[in-house]
């Protein structure tokens, strides 16, 4: 099944394994660079607020340190997955573009809010 356009949900009521893999492993590598991303701001301002106290900087570069070297591990994992998923024949990389990711996006926010239908203007 290469069709794009059905969710996880869909694949996995349809009972097709693959397309439960490669979503699965896609949207956890989204998640894992969008958190990565998230921690350094979160470093970030931590930084900035530390007050020149040692302990609360040393707390904050930590936290940059460790959200920088999650963010290359999440690289990594794009390269490797995409190779291991060549040699299976599961074609991940296809579920790793930004149009794939703001569908995703939109699909959760609709269901999560049925009655949105979009943005509403007032007259």
């Amino acid at each position: 099944m290469n069709d794009q356009n059905i969710s996880i949900i869909d694949a996995a009521e349809q009972f097709d394994i693959l397309e439960i893999i490669n979503r699965g492993i896609a949207y956890a590598i989204i998640i894992a660079g969008f958190l990565s991303v998230v921690f350094i701001f979160f470093g970030g301002i931590s930084f900035i607020l530390s007050g020149g106290q040692e302990d609360k900087i040393k707390q904050a570069v930590s936290t940059i340190r460790y959200a920088i070297i999650g963010l290359i591990i999440t690289f990594m994992a794009i390269v490797i997955v995409a190779a291991v998923g060549k040699a299976l024949g599961l074609n991940i990389i296809e579920y790793l573009n930004f149009g794939e990711i703001v569908d995703m996006i939109r699909s959760i926010t609709s269901s999560a809010n049925p009655n949105s239908g979009g943005i509403e203007t007032l007259q």
